[in-house]
């Protein structure tokens, strides 16, 4: 069974999806066991994939070859083909653990909504477009599981449907992702019709750098980038992540960072050292630059708690693509501080997910309490929610990038080894940190300080399911900040080498 683990990663969440409706008519409790037995499956899976790969080694698949490993039978690959390497293992763990927290957060705050069954399903759909899009080994297929995403995406935004802003937020993300998904198509038709191959690591031997490969370059990089949120593409985020039912917006953080991954991949795996990646890395840094500002002024200006952190959600982002820019710049003559900025970058990616899904969901505790995500509208109940209260200082304090917190370790990895190569990108980074730490002084004020609005009387802690899975969110805050070595040196250094060493990943393949 092992040997298909590639293969059961996606098959599991989507043969999930398709029998959640049938498991809602034995109970609603069998169903909500099934979804979290279903992710707990998979992230069984994917330790069990780290296990081999993070040490070095890519894995390959090979759907309908005699066996998995034969992916060049007649020295091309013909077949689908997946690929686990360090970073995309990465990549998974943290995708399929945030989705397992979200299944568990879900089950009471998900429990008075009568389409439960689609919610599920929705959710193992997106779970398996996240994966499929992750392990994909050629373009076209990573294009179909990008779309399998955006579609699960879509509804889940839209769950709430009796609510125009739902139906507004969603109309908005499925426009984006159309766009977005024709220009990565096209992209894919530029690259077949030069060399006859979907395979990345086919096409990454193969290509010439031509002026239609630069074309192709370009229509990835930005199709990735608006999928991603980055500024200044940004525009369906706030939006997205503010309507949704709130374990949604916290998967939803995790799917744009499997966009950002996809990214990564097109420059780092496909396109590697060219002329045109200096160009690229280049923009990466100034969409880098554009996110960090604009996400964090616009999330100052916000009063909706939601909305508040979807603005902050963009300037974290901004972080990533500065320090994986930098390395780009650098990867032709890569320095230590070219490789501490990739490692910063990356470090970053499953920082912001623990941080921000934790932001998320104490803020869907609150509104699961009071009702309201004006922040106007609430106050003092820090007494009544003690729990929450503290879940929610901590990653307020985690994304501004104070010490001891996971925020501050990965910062700290970007800020000195960005400053190395260029001074004024690493001051505006730090100044970007002052001003989200400004901001959630602001939001804890009014949320958790001051005087209390009489309806909040009986107001309590959340179920104890709601707080099991803050808590675990938080501990891992803290331990990440307070030992980061253990995550840097064994996920994260492979991942980076990973990205870097196109070569081999291009012989796994060949």
């Amino acid at each position: 069974m092992f040997s298909h683990t590639l293969a059961l990663l996606i098959a599991v969440p989507l043969f999930a999806a398709f029998f959640t409706p049938l498991a809602r008519r034995i109970s609603r409790k069998f169903m909500n066991l099934w979804v979290i037995f279903s992710l707990g499956i998979s992230e069984f899976l994917v330790l069990v994939l780290a296990k081999n790969v993070i040490k070095g080694d890519i894995q390959v698949y090979s759907l309908g070859a005699d066996f998995p490993a034969l992916t060049s039978p007649d020295g091309f690959p013909i077949r689908i083909i997946l690929q686990a390497d360090a970073i995309a293992v990465f990549m998974a763990l943290i995708s399929v653990f945030i989705a397992l927290l979200v299944g568990v957060y879900s089950w009471r705050f998900m429990e008075k909504e009568k389409s439960r069954d689609k919610y599920y399903t929705l959710l193992l759909m997106l779970t398996a477009g996240m994966l499929g899009l992750i392990f994909s080994g050629d373009l076209f297929t990573m294009f179909i599981f990008l779309e399998l995403l955006s579609i699960a995406s879509c509804g889940l935004i839209a769950f709430y449907i009796h609510k125009g802003e739902s139906s507004e937020a969603a109309f908005k993300y499925m426009v984006i992702s159309a766009v977005a998904g024709l220009m990565i198509l096209f992209a894919v038709g530029l690259l077949y019709a030069q060399y006859g191959a979907l395979n990345i690591g086919a096409l990454a031997a193969a290509i010439d750098f031509t002026f239609l490969d630069i074309t192709a370059l370009a229509f990835l990089v930005a199709g990735f980038a608006m999928k991603c949120g980055a500024a200044p593409l940004h525009l369906w985020v706030a939006d997205a992540y503010g309507e949704a039912p709130v374990p949604v917006s916290a998967l939803l953080v995790i799917a744009s960072q499997v966009s950002l991954y996809a990214l990564f991949r097109i420059c780092f795996t496909l396109f590697g050292v060219s002329s045109a990646i200096g160009i690229i890395a280049w923009l990466l840094i100034i969409l880098g630059v554009l996110s960090m500002f604009i996400g964090v002024t616009m999330a100052i200006l916000q009063t909706d708690i939601k909305r508040l952190i979807a603005y902050h959600s963009v300037s974290q982002v901004g972080y990533m693509l500065l320090g994986i820019g930098v390395g780009l710049a650098l990867l032709g003559n890569m320095t230590s501080y070219g490789i501490r900025a990739m490692e910063g970058g990356i470090f970053h990616i499953i920082n912001y997910a623990l941080y921000n899904t934790l932001l998320f969901l104490a803020a869907g505790a609150l509104i699961y309490r009071t009702g309201v995500k004006d922040l106007n509208k609430m106050g003092g109940l820090a007494q009544a929610m003690p729990f929450t209260t503290i879940f929610f200082l901590l990653g307020s304090l985690a994304i501004a990038g104070l010490p001891p917190l996971n925020g501050f370790a990965s910062k700290l990895l970007i800020y000195e080894s960005v400053f190395r190569f260029n001074p004024l990108l690493s001051i505006i980074a730090i100044l970007v940190s002052i001003l989200t730490l400004a901001s959630f002084i602001k939001v804890f004020y009014l949320a958790f300080l001051g005087p209390k609005p009489t309806e909040f009387k009986e107001i309590k802690e959340v179920p104890k399911s709601m707080g099991l899975v803050m808590g675990v969110l938080a501990f891992l805050v803290i331990l990440f900040g307070l030992f980061p070595n253990i995550v840097v040196d064994n996920l994260v250094s492979p991942a980076a080498q990973s990205l870097i060493e196109q070569f081999q990943y291009i012989s796994a393949i060949l």
